[in-house]
């Protein structure tokens, strides 16, 4: 299995109606792209993210379906979006 992390940052400014409509993009991915076993996401309520201001988390039966994933043009719709909304993100991905 692969886990693939993603921690963002809604920029300053950006609308609530820009916010939902990338959230909604996000969880779309599921559906959308094979291969995705499980994904989510959503705001960080605690503040423990320091600047990072949400959180999306999608799983993956092996690396070829991240590959698949990352390559397809939802997912790449959404990294449009993330770059005009978002201010900045960190990636992990991992095998367990």
């Amino acid at each position: 299995m692969v886990d693939h992390l993603v921690l963002f940052a809604v920029r300053e400014g950006a609308s609530a109606a820009e916010v939902e409509d990338l959230l909604d993009s996000i969880r779309g991915l599921k559906d959308e792209v094979p291969g995705v076993v499980d994904l989510s996401v959503g705001k960080d309520f605690t503040g423990r993210a320091g600047e990072y201001t949400h959180a999306l988390f999608a799983r993956f039966e092996d690396a070829a379906g991240l590959q698949v994933y990352m390559g397809h043009p939802a997912h790449l719709a959404v990294v449009e979006k993330l770059g005009a909304v978002t201010s900045g993100r960190i990636v992990a991905d991992y095998e367990f």
